[in-house]
């Protein structure tokens, strides 16, 4: 795949396709003998770029005049929206380029994941800047060669995307739950023609990790030949989850292990949540292994994945969330019945976090009419309790 730049200035439209996208944000001169840095970013990007085709929004018109104020503010808040990458270096002089929009726009975007900030040491009035820059793990350079391989770090090769799907940014399209969402889409027909980030929830070393991420959609309906617009999509990893029961003679009376965990959503009459062992891991972690694991971490049973019988996968709450849960269970013997009866005021959950569980057994019966459990689990648990499965 070739190396390409495409350099957009306002008030250019972007092309319909890139792998990538950059936005180089900062100040611009407010007088013509005051060189820009902007060129000088252009052709480190040319020195430096690597992957496929890299579109570069860059905000001074080719023309050196802004003739239509509100038409450049539409088109930098377009192109900040695009871009996978925004470059804010500041070499900022309160008398050339003082910098005054950057600051609004530093302060819009540098939560969003896509920021990158620089700025020369002697620049004045970039301290709170940095100090913000600090706080929500934005990388942070003092030259501009630094900057812009701190931008381009991780971004190479990029990801092929046109029209609608040019709106996904890179650190939200790589997800495995992005993915599985759109190639559902896909493959009824359907296409994206338009997209916002209106949130994401980032973890890790770095908090480069997306975890969470909700998405304002604009869908073309094939079954039904109609736009439908202003849909947000909310997703996260997909879940593991154990239903372990011991069978009794009827349904009421087998008996089913929850976990009591305090969430901060519970609308519960306790506060808590009541729930079947289960949870998310890492992408290369099997489904299977992964139930096994949480089975452990949240009750102290050790189950060979071997004993998990799998019920399939579908979607936990399908008008709120895209996300899955695969679906196992594992029938007790007496003996672990008594193990987890004897844990039952043993806190469990993920070392090193403010994860805590608590075992329950509960039967079906009681389950079911003390409204212990949300309507998804319910399900679940009649997905594999039901009769003719157990």
């Amino acid at each position: 795949m070739a190396a390409e730049i495409v350099v957009v200035t306002p008030p250019e439209e972007p092309p319909s396709s890139w792998d990538a996208a950059l936005f180089l944000a900062g100040p611009t001169p407010r007088a013509p003998e005051v060189a820009s840095w902007r060129p000088e970013a252009i052709e480190l990007l040319r020195e430096r770029w690597t992957g496929g085709r890299l579109v570069v929004f860059s905000p001074e018109p080719a023309t050196g005049v802004v003739r239509d104020y509100t038409g450049q503010i539409a088109w930098e808040e377009a192109g900040l929206h695009l871009a996978d990458r925004i470059v804010f270096w500041v070499p900022r002089d309160l008398a050339t380029m003082p910098a005054f929009t950057t600051n609004v726009e530093w302060g819009t975007w540098h939560r969003s994941g896509k920021a990158v900030f620089g700025a020369p040491p002697q620049s004045p009035r970039n301290r709170y800047l940095f100090a913000g820059a600090r706080a929500e793990h934005v990388p942070t350079a003092t030259s501009l060669p630094e900057t812009l391989d701190l931008a381009l770090e991780g971004l190479a090769p990029g990801a092929h995307r046109g029209e609608g799907e040019r709106e996904v940014p890179l650190t939200v399209w790589r997800t495995s739950s992005f993915q599985r969402w759109y190639r559902a889409q896909s493959e009824a027909g359907n296409e994206l023609l338009g997209a916002r980030v209106e949130w994401v929830f980032r973890r890790g070393p770095g908090r480069r990790q997306v975890v969470y991420w909700a998405l304002r959609t604009n869908v073309r309906v094939a079954a039904e030949h109609r736009v439908k617009t202003g849909q947000i999509v909310l997703s996260r990893p997909d879940l593991s989850s154990v239903v372990l029961y011991r069978r009794a003679p009827t349904l009421e009376e087998t008996l089913v292990v929850l976990v009591r965990e305090f969430r901060s959503t519970a609308a519960t009459g306790d506060g808590f949540i009541h729930e079947l062992p289960g949870g998310a891991g890492p992408d290369d972690v099997p489904a299977l292994d992964q139930a096994a694991a949480e089975v452990r971490e949240e009750t102290g049973l050790t189950l060979p994945a071997s004993r998990l019988r799998s019920h399939g996968s579908r979607q936990v709450a399908g008008t709120l969330s895209a996300h899955r849960a695969h679906l196992f269970s594992a029938e007790l013997t007496g003996t672990e019945v008594a193990a987890l009866r004897a844990a039952a005021d043993t806190p469990f959950g993920e070392p090193g976090t403010t994860e805590r569980t608590w075992v329950e057994l509960w039967t079906y019966a009681e389950i079911r009419d003390a409204n212990l459990v949300d309507w998804s689990t319910l399900g679940m648990l009649a997905q594999v309790l039901d009769g003719r499965r157990v």
